[in-house]
């Protein structure tokens, strides 16, 4: 990669211009191809082994890819405060300030949340990855965002960007200036349509482009790590990939290497790299998932005294793919009656299986109250 110099604030420092990849040639060794095909395979076993079914998986996958993802960048904050920021998200309206019913969200949970909406929605997306899909994923990830101007939401950067140091003449990487971030942008929406490469180096190297060129002024590695997960599920067909911002997490070291790698032109140590992350992710969801399949079974036991046709059986169902429940909202989900409902939570938030996380308003009714099963989050989010 070349680079260029720019003024900083007096001072000049060089940044690193990427060379185009919409018709790039990626050239690996066998050991590194190698490599990839296993990362693939683990990928579609996990798929396939996942127990409890797709929903399950899927949803807690992506809550842990989320949650891991957020954590990468020192964005932590309690299971329950991010819940309950998922929640008034939910309601679509204004929380009541403390001391009413109503529960006060904490900032870095509610921007946590974002990044949870960001990763479904992504993963949601059919169509062909384009600007405006990347920019509307930019804007959802900062809605919540403390210190982000305005014009930096949802649109590319107009300043200088760095990863690393308090300035750029610190900095570990030093972005393109930023007149050069829309055609980068633009090679790399279209490197992305093509269908030549393997998912795994696809992916690893759609990445590492886009966090070399770190077009925003904020959530670059969320957002790069969004299109980490856009490329494995639709390129291996699963319903959703497996947390690889977990094991990132886990090496955080490592990830920055390779990514340093990459943008020395050793694409195939990153490509290695990536492609080993991927598949320990994939090889720790069974153990993930068999765990909460454990933890359903105590629960199931826990309630075994209780009538068979009683609502609380089916509620535990319902947790299975919604960890995160209002009265009303498992009630749709189960077909009983809200009173029944109502009277199934309490007795298992007696029993130790829920937890209440406030009230929320919803709309003219009186408001929502919701509930969360803690200690599947739990297993989820560490």
């Amino acid at each position: 990669m070349k680079t260029v110099s720019v003024v900083w604030e007096g001072a000049t420092v060089d940044a690193t211009v990427p060379p185009d990849i919409a018709s790039w040639e990626v050239e690996l060794s066998p050991g590194v191809v190698r490599r990839t095909e296993q990362a693939a395979a683990a990928v579609r076993l996990a798929a396939a082994v996942a127990p409890g079914g797709p929903e399950t998986a899927a949803r807690l996958l992506l809550r842990s890819e989320g949650l891991a993802s957020s954590a990468i960048e020192g964005l932590r904050a309690p299971v329950s405060e991010v819940v309950l920021a998922e929640v008034v998200a939910r309601s679509d309206s204004t929380v009541a300030p403390g001391g009413s019913t109503h529960p006060t969200v904490d900032p870095i949970a509610a921007w946590v949340a974002d990044n949870l909406a960001v990763v479904t929605d992504a993963l949601a997306h059919e169509g062909p990855l384009d600007v405006p899909t990347i920019l509307s994923w930019h804007r959802r990830l900062m809605a919540h965002a403390p210190h982000l101007e305005d014009r930096h939401v949802g649109a590319w950067r107009d300043t200088l960007g760095w990863v690393g140091g308090a300035t750029p003449r610190l900095a570990a990487h030093v972005a393109p200036p930023a007149e050069l971030v829309p055609s980068a942008m633009d090679d790399l929406v279209a490197f992305a349509a093509r269908d030549d490469l393997d998912p795994i180096t696809m992916a690893a190297v759609l990445h590492a482009q886009f966090e070399t060129i770190h077009p925003f002024a904020d959530g670059n590695g969320r957002i790069g790590r969004v299109l980490i997960g856009w490329v494995l599920t639709r390129r291996l067909g699963v319903e959703v990939p497996p947390p690889v911002s977990l094991q990132m997490a886990h090496d955080v070291g490592g990830y920055q290497a390779g990514l340093t790698l990459y943008r020395q032109d050793n694409h195939g140590a990153w490509v290695s790299w990536f492609a080993d992350a991927v598949r320990l992710a994939a090889d720790g969801v069974g153990a993930v998932l068999g765990d909460v399949a454990a933890l359903m079974q105590r629960w199931r036991a826990d309630i075994a005294d209780l009538r068979s046709d009683a609502a609380a059986h089916v509620v535990l169902d319902v947790l299975a793919t919604h960890p995160v429940v209002s009265t009303s909202m498992a009630a749709t989900l189960t077909g009983r009656s809200r009173r029944a409902i109502a009277n199934a939570l309490a007795e298992l938030e007696r029993r130790g299986v829920v937890s209440a996380v406030g009230t929320v308003p919803a709309g003219q009714g009186r408001p929502e109250r919701w509930w969360v099963a803690g200690d599947l989050l739990a297993l989820v989010g560490r």
